[in-house]
């Protein structure tokens, strides 16, 4: 089982649970598919496989796992449009005039819910997990919004969840300007070969370089009016990432190495195996983050 993503919170002050507690308050708000009218649902999922029940999963590095399922609704928009047409043509018909965009709306959220009960569903499961030694939140996405849902639903289920931003934005941003001139980078840390920039200006012009040479000048020289948002980086042995300028971390792709440590241990116990490779990619991405940490805030 491997993280591909990170949005990071810093706890501002330590959670009152343990395993067995969080197991406990998880299962009142545990998943369950739409009913009726519903369009969607989300609840606490197993994180580790459906076949194994726990719906927290303890490491030995002080970790606790958890995932959160999400079930919606399919509706195409191009199946609700030709359907909605005869419906607004024999509405225009009867009132003998043209309806309303607000008539028209009405129509369509009629439609929605009628065509509701017979819709496909598609699911999406989001894992996060609690680092109580390291104070943190980190949940394996890249969307923003799926991430504070998920703090949200978290926050529901146990009372409480102080989660801040885990670094400066504006110490960050300096040191991305820093780290793609290669300079100040985390010890064990190299420059990768994707950059996004963006000017700050209205327009907000940007280069993308992608499989490149990043000290080339022709990426160099960008840094003059543009600000970096994205930056591939890479750590020795272990992977290589994309940090962005909102202390999201995307894209990590893990190394040959970290992937096939545990190999000798087969899958015949799907929970040793499953818990040894978070416990080893946890574990790894938390001296990737407390690298980046440092530096960003002590420069």
């Amino acid at each position: 089982m491997i993280i591909k993503n990170a949005r990071i919170y810093l706890l501002s002050a330590s959670l009152p649970v343990t395993a067995e507690t969080l197991e406990k308050a998880l299962a009142e708000f545990k998943w369950q598919p739409p009913i009726g009218q519903e369009f969607s649902r989300s609840g606490f999922y197993q994180p580790l496989h459906s076949s194994i029940k726990q719906l927290v999963a303890k490491l030995d590095n002080d970790i606790l796992v958890i995932a959160v399922k999400t079930t919606q609704k399919l509706l195409p928009a191009a199946v609700i449009n030709e359907q909605l047409q005869p419906l607004i043509e024999a509405g225009e018909l009867e009132a003998g005039r043209p309806l309303s965009r607000k008539e028209k709306q009405q129509l369509k959220e009629d439609l929605q819910q009628s065509l509701l009960s017979r819709a496909f569903s598609r699911s999406t499961i989001t894992r996060a997990y609690i680092d109580m030694a390291g104070q943190q939140i980190i949940v394996d996405t890249g969307s923003s919004s799926k991430s504070e849902d998920i703090l949200a639903l978290l926050r529901k289920a146990i009372g409480t969840l102080p989660a801040l931003p885990w670094l400066d934005n504006h110490k960050l941003n300096s040191q991305l300007q820093l780290w793609l001139q290669n300079q100040n980078l985390p010890a064990g840390f190299a420059l990768g070969h994707n950059t996004q920039l963006k000017a700050p200006d209205e327009e907000g012009a940007r280069a993308t370089f992608k499989d490149h040479l990043l000290t080339a000048d022709e990426v160099q020289s960008h840094l003059q009016d543009k600000l970096v948002t994205q930056l591939q980086l890479s750590k020795t042995d272990t992977c290589d990432f994309t940090m962005r300028d909102d202390g999201s971390i995307t894209a990590i792709n893990w190394t040959d190495t970290i992937r096939r440590q545990n190999d000798e241990l087969g899958w015949d116990d799907l929970q040793s195996r499953m818990t040894a490779d978070l416990f080893l990619v946890t574990s790894e991405l938390r001296n990737v983050l407390e690298a980046v940490k440092g530096v960003v805030e002590h420069g």
